[in-house]
């Protein structure tokens, strides 16, 4: 069906105009009738952030989405044009998409005046409606509301005090729609005083010009609680006149994790090799992110961005396709070495508080990634060390001190006859080194791997993998696990990493090299 091209038209059509925050009700009662997804690819907000959302398109609000950085907030902001009709008739060549049947600007005054019903009608897409800005202390009053423009008074020689000459800002230009302002407490204070009367009174006032335009506008903002309370601030008035104050929030489960950086990394890749990638795989990679935000070396104020786990999925991916491709294998299969050269998709998304600046940030990434995988290996495979029975335990002890003894302290101990994990840490105190690189064929990985006993019955046992490279990639992960809980020691060499028996390297830390 075509669409009114001329107010006459529009008019005989039966268009009735409805204010922006009815339109978005309106199509938020339509798809929640519908049961579809209001926000289609927002993941892990169903309980918390999406109902506080639609009570706030509900109830006609606006609102500000408050949270730390990676939380989606600039993706929700944007999906808020899925809620706005897929286009609204305005005058033709007006700059603040006027309502022809109620213009509010003097040129539209005019040429409905003039033109009357063969006044030219544009149609404006649901795309054209959404507008944002991203506060910087340099932004004006000029660039949210509008000036006086001499250039466009010169050209149409009209006079300074005319109203038509005045050069509209970004927010009146959003008239009928949405404006998002992304991280608010970076705006000045200054600019954040001429927001008061677009929240309340729904006008501009531009210079000295008598005038009020009362626009139509949705107002959406975010921000991030550190810059809240510590770069910056939101002045009091502006806040109590944004209506709901909505709080994000990361992944709160590894599941949710790993469905958003599946739909966000990119890892279907065409024109190279196929890399397939294990489940147990995928959560190791969520897992890095989960451990640095419980890491005490990482400001945790500033947040662990979801875009970590993104970067470094898709880090691993490429190692993976690059040995492939350069081994002239048929396919790419992740190893857990390749999640250490995944390495540099952590160190940039982390701030370190002061004892981690110690530690360095390449430190901290390693020690991260460690916490990873002794976290994994603790959800898939047996406990690293038997737990000490009751009865052995005593309140009070006498005589040398566990590690005196060569106990490690706590209430636990070593690997025992029972242990899973004895003939494995029994192999490598028999003096055996495992060596390991991101440069092995993979006939040279399972074989290097096959040598450790007892390694490949733990794995099928717990992890029951479906391919001969998930077994492979599992036994790699049993004997990083072990390291991460001091049972084994490991030696980083140049692109690879070796095995071995951790008295043994404990001792030859401690030789003194000028006693030989």
């Amino acid at each position: 069906m075509s669409r009114p091209t001329t107010l006459g038209a529009l008019r005989t059509s039966g268009w009735q105009s409805v204010p922006v925050k009815e339109e978005m009700r309106r199509n938020a009662l339509r798809l929640l009738r519908a049961g579809a997804p209001m926000f289609p690819g927002i993941v892990g907000y169903d309980r918390t952030v999406l109902p506080a959302l639609q009570n706030a398109i509900l109830s006609r609000h606006d609102f500000i989405l408050l949270g730390l950085r990676g939380q989606a907030k600039s993706r929700i902001l944007r999906g808020l044009a899925n809620f706005l009709d897929d286009a609204i008739p305005a005058v033709a060549g007006c700059d603040i998409n006027d309502d022809p049947l109620a213009p509010i600007c003097r040129r539209c005054r005019r040429l409905v005046a003039e033109q009357g019903d063969a006044l030219a009608i544009a149609w404006i897409a649901r795309d054209e409606r959404y507008r944002e800005k991203l506060a910087t202390p340099d932004v004006t009053m000029a660039d949210l509301i509008g000036d006086i423009d001499p250039i466009k008074a010169a050209n149409e020689r009209r006079s300074l005090s005319d109203e038509e000459v005045i050069h509209y800002g970004i927010i009146p230009r959003t008239n009928r729609g949405i404006f998002a302002i992304n991280e608010l407490p970076d705006l000045p204070t200054r600019i954040q005083v001429g927001l008061l009367n677009i929240l309340e009174e729904r006008d501009v006032q531009i210079r000295g010009f008598p005038i009020r335009l009362p626009i139509d506008v949705c107002v959406v903002f975010s921000a991030n609680p550190e810059d809240y309370t510590n770069r910056g601030s939101i002045i009091t008035p502006l806040k109590d006149r944004i209506d709901s104050q909505i709080l994000t929030h990361y992944p709160r489960s590894v599941a949710e994790a790993m469905a958003i950086t599946e739909q966000e990394a990119w890892t279907k890749r065409a024109g190279a090799v196929e890399v397939r990638m294990p489940a147990f795989m995928r959560e190791l990679v969520e897992a890095v992110a989960f451990a640095a935000r419980k890491s005490e070396f990482v400001d945790q104020s500033s947040g662990v961005s979801a875009r970590l786990s993104i970067a470094a999925m898709e880090n691993v991916v490429s190692n993976a396709e690059r040995r492939a491709i350069a081994l002239g294998e048929p396919y790419g299969y992740p190893r857990i070495c390749d999640v250490y050269a995944a390495m540099p998709a952590v160190t940039g998304k982390i701030e370190l508080v002061y004892e981690g600046e110690q530690q360095g940030v390449t430190g901290v990434a390693k020690r991260v990634i460690g916490q990873a995988i002794q976290d994994l290996f603790g959800r898939l495979f047996p406990p690293a060390y038997a737990p000490r029975p009751a009865a052995s335990r005593r309140p009070e002890r006498r005589g040398p001190a566990p590690s005196e003894r060569g106990e490690l302290k706590g209430s636990r101990d070593p690997v025992d006859d029972g242990s899973p994990y004895k003939p494995i840490v029994d192999w490598f105190a028999a003096g055996n080194v495992l060596e390991i690189n991101d440069r092995m064929p993979a006939a040279d990985y399972a074989r290097a791997l096959g040598r450790v006993p007892s390694l490949r019955e733990i794995v099928k046992e717990r992890l029951k993998p479906a391919t001969d490279d998930e077994l492979w990639a599992g036994m790699e992960l049993v004997v990083e696990g072990l390291h991460q809980h001091s049972l084994v020691a490991r030696e980083d060499l140049d692109g690879g990493v070796s095995y071995k028996d951790m008295l043994k390297s404990m001792f030859a830390s401690m030789e003194d090299p000028g006693d030989e």
